[in-house]
């Protein structure tokens, strides 16, 4: 039970700081800013709640675990059960917050295509994108804990490489690579959001489904050297 707990704080953390950081403050510190706000997020869960769960706080992270036998069954429905329920306990606190601004139509971080889209991405540009960068970013989650020796500094560099994703696809689709992020505040947006919200589940979990595929293939391969 407590690994579940651990995963509905993190994601809770990761929507509130991340998310907030687009709402509240994203005309002030900009891309880059938006950017090391989910970075730093995922440094802080790292090192406190994820050295009990792993700090997945990502349902395309749990299914890659899973792919490759990390997490079992029971726990991989527990943990998106639990990341699901963390981030609309997040983006909840963030709309009661923005109601208590002056701000008006924020979007609570939501992500889109098309006009939703700062480039006008396509929806197929937008699935794409997803799926690459949620390939790139579960590759590297997969390969930094499977090294013993980069294991205590796991946290800062999945936070760097969740930054680099973020400054890379902020303008183009809000960057998702999550697909709890992206389903709380679509949900509670409604509208527009929500009808592109399936692009943001499907996509990240595509692409985690072929980072889990290719690093089975990789470690099997460095196992039989």
């Amino acid at each position: 039970m407590k690994k579940y707990v651990c995963e509905f704080l993190g994601t809770f953390i990761l929507v509130l700081m991340g998310c907030g950081s687009a709402v509240l403050a994203g005309s002030y510190i900009g891309v880059v800013g938006v950017a090391l706000a989910f970075g730093l997020s995922i440094v802080a869960i790292a090192y406190s709640v994820g050295r009990i769960s792993g700090g997945h706080v990502n349902p395309a992270v749990s299914l890659a675990m899973l792919i490759n036998g990390k997490i079992t069954v029971k726990d991989f429905c527990g943990y998106v059960v639990a990341q699901i329920a963390g981030a609309f306990a997040g983006s909840g606190i963030l709309s009661l917050i923005v109601s208590m601004t002056e701000l008006k139509n924020v979007g609570l971080g939501a992500n889109g295509f098309g006009e939703a889209s700062a480039v006008g991405l396509t929806m197929a540009g937008a699935i794409v994108v997803e799926i690459i960068a949620t390939c790139i970013f579960v590759l590297t989650i997969l390969g930094v804990t499977h090294n013993e020796k980069l294991s205590s500094k796991a946290g800062l560099v999945i936070g760097l490489v969740l930054t680099l994703v973020h400054i890379v696809c902020i303008p183009l689709t809000g960057t998702s690579v999550n697909p709890a992020r992206s389903l709380a505040p679509a949900v509670i947006l409604g509208g527009e959001a929500l009808s592109q919200g399936w692009v943001f589940i499907v996509g990240p979990l595509v692409g985690a489904a072929i980072a889990g595929v290719i690093w089975k293939f990789l470690a099997k391969n460095e196992e039989e050297i």
